[in-house]
């Protein structure tokens, strides 16, 4: 094989965003060939074939690989029907809507371990969290105690969420800004400093919107390590704050306002508090800002990566394997906060499985769709 040939299935606003890059050459060795949706007019991507059942594109034999950017629910499915049919597969996020699915999809991709099973995680590719990243892992940071992440600029309307009837119900999504907007940060935060292995959620359901599913989060967290952290976000606030911290023995890093400022310990803190000799003092400290470069259509690098794999062997850099982090603290955060419980981890996702089947059978909300514009899409990806 020379060329990948590729298809989309789902070609909402993400879908749409891949054909663009794709058909505009962004990444090589690989041809768009076939374009599906179950509801979405197709003609504008004519003469690429068109499909409306996701199933019929991946057994057709018209492609090599699938991105699978449908509803979430359908991540599993497709996804299965992928890796059985031999045809790669790039799962968008979330791989799966909740643990039990995803532990089946893994369980699948195990089985076929030929055929490339890759996540859409694009935020690792960015140069600032890979600066991060290099201060956790040279020791520079020290002994990581602290993690905050405030992320609350992920605001939408409530034409946002009548703009599918999926959209914000369990049925159709399996969560709200937990599941869909934030998983890219909670896939970063656990990349960065591993899984947390107790999780208490505070979730508040149809906080800002008349929705069922969460839309305003607090979310407490105690790592192994005896590290904690607090994870906060919202779809209600504006103009919202995203201000992610880091705090180690050696210092604190803080990304906020496109900026990394690394505030850096001259001696361990906790070192230095245990031979100091005096009461009121500090180490010394260097302020530090890091610069950086925003990653060029960080889902391009994911797909390029994604096409050097299954034509080189390249590593992928996001095993979809992985993804089954991002679900698990999602869902996690939200089981929690329901039973009013901390949760350890790793968490049951039969039992978060069973909870959610009864959230789906009783619930009572009817929805309106409306047509909404999207045209400010991709600015939401960077944060």
């Amino acid at each position: 094989m020379e060329k990948v040939r590729l298809g989309i299935i789902g070609m909402g606003n993400i879908g749409k965003y891949h054909a663009d890059y794709l058909t505009n050459k962004k990444v090589s060795r690989c041809e768009l060939v076939a374009v599906c949706d179950a509801v979405a007019p197709l003609d504008r991507y004519k003469p690429l074939k068109t499909f409306t059942d996701g199933e019929a594109l991946i057994k057709s034999g018209d492609v090599d690989a699938v991105i699978v950017a449908t509803p979430h629910f359908q991540h599993t499915t497709l996804g299965i029907v992928a890796l059985e049919a031999g045809v790669h597969a790039m799962i968008e996020k979330p791989i799966s809507s909740h643990k039990a699915d995803a532990e089946r999809l893994i369980a699948a991709s195990k089985k076929h371990p030929k055929v490339v099973f890759g996540g859409m995680f694009q935020m690792r590719t960015e140069p600032r969290y890979k600066k991060v990243q290099k201060l956790i892992q040279s020791g520079d940071l020290g002994k990581v105690v602290r993690v905050n992440w405030i992320n609350t600029d992920w605001f939408r309307t409530e034409a946002y969420y009548a703009s599918g009837g999926w959209r914000a119900t369990w049925k159709g999504e399996g969560g709200g800004v937990l599941l869909n907007q934030c998983l890219h940060n909670l896939d970063t935060m656990q990349w960065l400093v591993g899984m947390p292995n107790r999780v208490r959620g505070f979730c508040q359901l149809g906080r800002f919107h008349q929705i069922e599913v969460e839309d305003n989060v607090s979310a407490y967290m105690e790592w192994a390590n005896g590290a904690t952290g607090v994870f906060v976000s919202s779809t209600g606030e504006a103009p919202g704050t995203n201000r992610f911290e880091i705090v180690g023995s050696r210092g604190t890093v803080v990304m906020e306002n496109n900026k990394i400022h690394f505030t850096r310990n001259e001696a361990d803190m906790i070192e230095f508090s245990q031979t100091s000799k005096q009461g009121f003092v500090k180490p010394e400290v260097w302020n530090v800002e890091i610069p950086f470069e925003n990653a060029v259509i960080p889902h391009s690098i994911i797909i390029q990566n994604f096409v050097n794999a299954i034509l080189d062997g390249e590593s992928l850099i996001v095993p979809g394997a992985e993804g089954i982090q991002s679900v698990e603290l999602a869902n996690a955060m939200v089981f929690s906060s329901l039973t009013g419980d901390t949760l350890e981890l790793p968490m049951s996702g039969a039992a978060w499985e069973k909870k959610l089947n009864q959230l789906i059978a009783e619930s009572k909300l009817e929805k309106k769709v409306v047509q909404v514009e999207a045209t400010d899409f991709a600015s939401s990806f960077r944060k």
